[in-house]
């Protein structure tokens, strides 16, 4: 099994895109059986609750942040989507991936949002994302899905932590608490790490958690310096796999 990682896009209204397209086209050249969004796709700049009152949350509506992100997930699936209009016209096999998108902790700000005005309860929900109307399987935050062997989520907490903080540190910090092969967004790092056990089962740990071109303010002028791209795992087998790493630069230059 070969399976295609986008890690935390963040889109915005005023965020490009065309990485987007660029990924959704050599997806469709390579053909995995599995691609897997690892959550924070919708920015929801809207929302924040670090920004209520301030000049940034100036002008920022709700609204506006779905189209975008609906657009730019429009953008990574339209070369799929027109893939399969042109097999379809010469009666071809179809490209029919398993889509996969993990909740991360910016969709989830819809949740927190109308939990705290209850008056907003029916009228904004995970339904304006329209992702299974996109075809995805989609999974809420913080609730891993296993695919061959790996596990998927947006972050993983420490489970022997009283406030179920999210794991942090080295990637073999994050492979002893987590104890199985996992694959996470969520942090602006690129960590990988493997053990080979005893009983011969393999473990491997992967963060990526940036594939977006925008600079983040709130980072400041030193930490935007991270990888940016996407990741690729070929022969997936019960935790196992061959890792590629995909730039935002090779996407772009080969791709766009």
């Amino acid at each position: 099994m070969e399976h295609f990682i986008v890690p935390d896009t963040q889109v915005r209204p005023d965020t490009p895109i065309d990485h987007l397209r660029a990924a959704g086209k050599y997806v469709v050249s390579k053909q995995p059986d599995v691609i897997i969004f690892l959550g924070d796709h919708w920015d929801m700049h809207s929302l924040s609750s670090y920004d209520r009152g301030t000049k940034r949350a100036e002008c920022a509506r709700y609204q506006e942040d779905i189209d975008a992100g609906i657009a730019g997930m429009e953008a990574f699936l339209e070369p799929l989507w027109a893939y399969n209009r042109k097999q379809s016209r010469y009666k071809k096999r179809l490209y029919k991936p398993r889509l996969v998108f993990c909740i991360g902790n910016h969709e989830e700000r819809i949740l927190r949002y109308v939990n705290e005005n209850p008056e907003l309860a029916g009228k904004c929900s995970y339904a304006d994302l329209r992702l299974e109307e996109m075809g995805f399987e989609v999974y809420d935050y913080q609730h891993p899905v296993e695919i061959d062997g790996v596990l998927y989520c947006h972050n993983f907490v420490n489970t022997d932590s009283l406030k179920k903080s999210v794991i942090g540190g080295t990637i073999e910090n994050k492979m002893k608490h987590i104890g199985q092969s996992f694959t996470m967004g969520h942090q602006q790092i690129l960590q990988s790490g493997i053990r080979f056990l005893n009983s011969g089962r393999v473990i491997r740990g992967c963060v990526a958690g940036a594939f977006y071109q925008h600079p983040e303010e709130y980072m400041g002028p030193q930490g935007n310096h991270h990888f940016r791209g996407c990741i690729y795992k070929h022969e997936v087998d019960n935790g196992n796999y061959n890792l590629m790493e995909l730039s935002m630069d090779y996407l772009l230059r080969k791709w766009s």
